[in-house]
């Protein structure tokens, strides 16, 4: 008997409060999503988390609901001419391979320490991812803002770029020639993170920018292909062990393909600086909220001792770091959009 179906799975209660958050963080996962081109699970799985969802149902939901909300986002982009497809399936089979090995570290903690362990995993790697990869974003992002909005292809991309190991591929639609080798460990990093998290695109994205040297705009959108392919093997997986809830992943779903198509559509009026600034800034928001709740799940697992009004304090705080990070975000996004489409229009009169 697989591990996983020992314990029942713990589906939460849908009260009208719970379904209409849902929907709301769907949107807002969806915008990020078609904004900065990561799965928007950064988002969506603390979310649910937020609401009491074992950590493993909102990473298997999350990535239930994601394929078909990417294949959406990337299609819309497709057509702004963003992706580059050919990058997009080479890495997409390397993350594929690295999915189903995530899945298998996912088993294997759930095994040995339980519920509360597997949620302390999830928690810690959103902690340590987001602040990292979020850290190093904002910096980029702020120096490239501070250079007038103007794209530097990164220091390592450029030596990479330089070493002939064959075979090496040349991706027209991104202008780069890189050799194969080094896709496959962005992609791989992707799956495994995809997951872990139910978020490649922490890796994905920075990984085709900074390794690669992918243009940013080229790569957030990119990284939708690689999400819908990630996605596909990796909810076949998880819904064989019944993880996934499926009432989950239609609720987010709604939110999720409406949002996408809206933030695609921002892409087209914001320099790519400012899709770093609020992939950024959410990364940091949402790492605040996540940490904010390791003390529940050490407390569970007895490795710390926390009385229960402090730990009701730390949920509600964490709980509000999250609405803060979905506000701020959205606002960021939807500001953009209506300054672009002022200057836009001011340009064109």
């Amino acid at each position: 008997m697989d591990i996983l179906s020992l314990d029942p799975t713990k589906f939460i209660d849908l009260t009208a409060m719970n379904v209409t958050f849902l929907f709301l963080v769907g949107f807002i996962g969806g915008l990020v999503s078609g904004f900065i081109g990561s799965g928007g699970a950064f988002v969506l799985t603390p979310g649910m988390m937020s609401l009491g969802v074992p950590g493993t149902v909102a990473v298997a939901s999350n990535m239930c609901h994601k394929f078909p909300k990417a294949l959406v986002g990337a299609i819309k982009r497709f057509q702004y001419g963003q992706v580059d497809v050919k990058l997009g399936l080479i890495m997409a089979a390397s993350a594929g391979v690295g999915v189903q090995i995530g899945i298998k570290i996912q088993q294997v903690i759930l095994a040995l320490w339980g519920q509360a362990g597997s949620d302390l995993y999830v928690s810690l790697s959103f902690v340590l991812v987001l602040v990292t990869v979020g850290g190093y974003v904002m910096s980029d992002a702020i120096k490239c803002a501070r250079s007038g909005g103007v794209e530097q292809v990164a220091p390592l991309a450029l030596r990479l770029q330089k070493i002939e190991l064959p075979p090496m591929i040349n991706f027209p639609r991104s202008g780069i020639r890189i050799s194969l080798w080094f896709t496959i460990p962005v992609g791989f990093a992707t799956g495994i993170l995809a997951a872990t998290i139910a978020v490649g695109g922490f890796i994905g994205v920075p990984g085709m920018i900074y390794v690669l040297g992918v243009p940013g705009l080229m790569a957030s959108a990119t990284e939708l292909v690689i999400a819908f392919a990630m996605g596909l093997g990796g909810s076949i997986n998880w819904a064989m062990h019944g993880m996934v809830d499926i009432r989950l992943v239609l609720i987010i779903l709604g939110g999720s393909l409406l949002g996408v198509q809206l933030g695609a559509i921002g892409t087209t009026y914001v320099r790519p600086h400012m899709i770093k600034m609020v992939m950024a800034t959410i990364m940091l928001i949402v790492a605040v909220s996540r940490g904010l709740a390791l003390p529940t799940y050490l407390a569970k697992l007895g490795l710390m001792e926390v009385g229960p009004d402090m730990l009701s304090l730390l949920s509600k705080v964490s709980f509000g770091s999250m609405c803060l990070a979905l506000l701020i975000g959205s606002g960021i996004i939807l500001g953009s959009m209506w300054t672009g489409r002022r200057t836009q229009m001011a340009e064109a009169a």
